[in-house]
């Protein structure tokens, strides 16, 4: 069963009420005050999902997240991070692959839930289609490839979404940085080409059945 949940944030006033929340939903949270304190931890614990804010100190989210997915028993964990900081263009590139989900400050309860749940469901549902795919003949390469596209499209979509917002394209009459228009373009490719991908195998897939 999913839920086991680390929070990790140098603010306990953010720690305590995530407790609280996740507690009153089922869940079994771990609090853990800043990236230090989240590795420690992550030696003798394993939860099922992290929730990592980004502006800590001294080791901020990205540092900690670096750490968490170079060590390989901790590498496969979800993460989702948090943070009242707007995510910049070269973050999302540089991290996306690394990251669950991105839910923004002032955490609002329900949608910090639904993303949970979300990347909860995708991992099972993704595990249970790459068993049938495995049994279809599929290789263990693209049955990786896979999985990993699953994530990352839905991933890249979210950050679409939060790098619109942060550069305001939806509001009428406001000027955009062409920094902006670029980086959201590349990422807006990116994501077409894996959807792309993703098509092929499961099309390939489909015909092996």
């Amino acid at each position: 069963m999913n839920n086991s949940i680390m929070i990790v944030d140098d603010s306990p006033y953010i720690v305590d009420g995530l407790m609280a929340l996740l507690k009153r939903k089922g869940y079994q949270p771990v609090p853990a005050h800043g990236g230090d304190e989240c590795l420690i931890l992550l030696a003798t614990t394993k939860p099922d999902l992290i929730l990592l804010d980004i502006m800590m100190e001294p080791m901020d989210g990205w540092e900690t997240l670096e750490h968490i997915k170079e060590n390989p028993a901790t590498r496969n964990i979800p993460v989702l991070m948090f943070s009242a900081k707007k995510i910049t263009a070269d973050e999302a590139e540089e991290h996306s692959l690394s990251i669950d989900d991105f839910v923004s400050k002032p955490v609002n309860p329900a949608q910090l839930l639904e993303s949970i749940e979300k990347i909860f469901e995708r991992r099972k549902d993704v595990a249970m289609e790459i068993l049938l795919a495995k049994d279809a003949g599929m290789s263990p390469e693209i049955l990786q490839e896979y999985s990993a596209l699953r994530k990352n499209i839905e991933v890249d979509k979210n950050l679409l979404t939060v790098l619109r917002a942060s550069a305001g394209m939806d509001v009428p009459g406001k000027e955009v940085a062409e920094s902006d228009r670029a980086a959201i373009a590349k990422l807006e490719e990116k994501v077409g080409l894996s959807e792309a991908r993703l098509k092929a195998i499961n099309d390939k897939f489909t015909s092996n059945l």
